[in-house]
């Protein structure tokens, strides 16, 4: 190594070190030395530290990044009436609904659970949704999360609709999305449930996921289901609709009733279950499809 390249690199490091202890770091990588460095002298703890890497991180993000896309969403059509809507936002337990018209990409507006109240107390002998939803936010992929952060709490909305560059919905994005990328994984009673793929309710009934594997549906209630031609429970519910349902229709097989309660155009994501039988783990459903 010549002494002209000795010499470079020398001032290279003196010049990032200065950088570092100077009162002005002059990049992120700056200040995230810096808080390392404060960390390993036990200046902050780890879990500040983590909070304060991941509100630097996101400077560096896209929505596209965490979004949760479309084929995950649980929307509710325009049509749905009263009872409809209340089932599904009962069953899914989120607090924010896209509401859409004949498809997915055809975004009306924002229902917020929390409206559905009033109706609750006063009858819905007149409901339309039209009149309680709210407009909805409409964000490209692209757009950096510290951006659509600051915009969250300026214009005091909590969930955008996400679009591609084709016009199509890509997926969705709340403000929680965000902060667990600052001060991680936020979990409530419903993110518990929803690490297991079959929920048992109080009335004896359940909820599942679509993902569910004809396995593991197979092992929790004893039944025999083929497992040759579907992966999932999903996929085997649809072949017994023989169509693509639609929120609120039903099917029965064997002892099993299921009823979609969350889906969009292309594929149903949550189903409940009741069973004719009192112990639907008695229930002995061998090769049924």
């Amino acid at each position: 190594m010549n002494e002209d390249s000795t010499n470079g690199q020398a001032s290279s490091w003196l010049g990032r070190l200065a950088r570092i202890f100077s009162s002005t770091p002059a990049t992120r990588d700056d200040i995230a030395e810096i808080l390392r460095s404060a960390y390993n002298d036990k200046v902050i703890d780890g879990e500040a530290l983590e909070i304060m890497e991941g509100a630097l991180s996101v400077a560096d993000q896209q929505v596209r990044e965490i979004m949760v896309a479309r084929s995950r969403m649980t929307v509710i059509p325009e049509s749905a009436d009263i009872e409809e809507i209340l089932t599904l936002v009962t069953d899914s337990k989120h607090s924010r609904f896209p509401v859409i018209g004949e498809s997915i990409d055809d975004i009306k507006g924002i229902l917020l659970a929390k409206e559905l109240l009033p109706l609750l107390l006063k009858g819905n002998d007149n409901f339309s949704i039209a009149e309680v939803i709210r407009p909805a936010n409409i964000i490209p992929e692209s757009k950096r999360l510290n951006v659509l952060l600051k915009e969250f709490r300026e214009q005091r909305y909590h969930m955008a609709i996400v679009m591609d560059e084709y016009a199509s919905v890509a997926g969705l994005v709340t403000i929680e999305d965000i902060l667990e990328e600052i001060v991680g994984e936020i979990e409530d009673e419903t993110d518990l449930e929803e690490q297991n793929p079959i929920q048992q309710r109080e009335d004896d009934s359940y909820q599942l996921q679509a993902l569910t594997t004809i396995e593991d549906f197979n092992e929790f209630f004893s039944t025999g289901f083929n497992e040759d031609e579907f992966d999932t429970i999903g996929g085997l519910v649809t072949q017994a609709f023989g169509h693509l349902p639609k929120v609120g229709e039903e099917v029965s097989l064997g002892a099993f009733n299921f009823t979609v309660i969350a889906g969009d155009e292309r594929q149903i994501h949550r189903l409940a279950l009741k069973c004719d039988s009192a112990d639907p783990q008695a229930s002995q459903l061998t090769n049924q499809q």
